[in-house]
C-alpha cells in the first residue's frame, strides 16, 4: 500500500524532497487505521514543523528483505527519494531465515539507495528469545554493523519502550496498537532529524 503525504514546496513548482519508507506491517499500519500509523504521524509532524518533505509509504504487511529488495529499484526510479527509511527484517527473523541472507539483502538495499544519492535510515528489530541467543544476537547486530560499515543513520530497535507494555500492543503481541504509534514516531524522529537538515 502506498501513502502520499505532503506535497510541493509552498508557493513554488519545485518538487519536495521525498522520504521513501520501505517497511513491513510495523510501518504499514497493520490492524489500525492507516492515518493512525507512525508514518502518517511523521508526515503530519514534518508539515507542522515546516519541513517540505513528501512521504511515500511503500510498506507491506508480511514483507521480507528479499521482497523489499525486489521493489526498491523501481520505487527509487519512480520517486527519486532524498531519504530512504528501511524497516525490514522482522519477518525474515521470525521465519528463521539465514542471517547472511538478511544481511546481504539489507546491504544491497542500502547500496541501491546510496547509489541514487539518497540518505538512509536503517530501522532495526529484535526477536523473541525463543529463537536462541546466538540467532537473536546475530540478528540484532546486523543493523548496527551495517550502519557502521555504510556510515548511515540507524535506530537499533523500533519498538523500544513499546514492546514491553502490554497496553500498547495488539492482541497478537507483535504489532503496536494505535496508542503506541506516537511513541514509535518519537523513537524514529531523533534518528531521522539529522537527515532532514542535510
Amino acid at each position: 500500500m502506498v501513502l502520499f503525504c505532503a506535497g510541493l514546496f509552498a508557493g513554488t513548482a519545485t518538487a519536495a524532497p521525498v522520504i521513501l519508507v520501505m517497511g513491513d506491517s510495523l510501518s504499514a499500519s497493520h490492524g489500525i487505521d492507516q492515518q493512525q500509523g507512525w508514518v502518517s504521524l511523521l508526515a503530519a509532524r514534518l508539515q507542522r514543523e515546516g519541513f517540505p518533505h513528501h512521504v511515500v509509504n511503500t510498506s507491506i504487511s508480511g514483507e521480507t528483505t528479499a521482497g523489499g529488495l525486489s521493489r526498491l529499484g523501481p520505487a527509487l526510479a519512480q520517486h527519486q527519494a532524498a531519504i530512504v527509511i528501511i524497516e525490514l527484517g522482522a519477518n525474515d527473523g521470525l521465519r528463521g531465515l539465514p542471517l547472511t541472507q538478511v544481511r546481504d539483502n539489507l546491504q544491497k538495499m542500502i547500496t541501491a539507495a546510496k547509489s541514487r544519492g539518497a540518505s538512509v535510515l536503517l530501522i532495526g528489530m529484535r526477536l523473541p528469545p525463543n529463537y536462541g541467543p546466538r540467532y537473536t544476537r546475530g540478528f540484532q547486530n546486523i543493523y548496527l554493523e551495517l550502519a557502521k560499515e555504510n556510515s548511515i543513520a540507524v535506530l537499533p530497535f523500533l519498538l523500544e519502550s513499546v514492546s514491553e507494555k502490554r497496553e500498547w500492543m495488539q492482541a497478537d503481541n507483535l504489532h503496536p496498537n494505535a496508542a503506541a504509534q506516537p511513541r514509535l514516531l518519537e523513537n524514529v524522529w531523533p534518528a531521522l532529524l539529522p537527515l532532514l537538515k542535510k
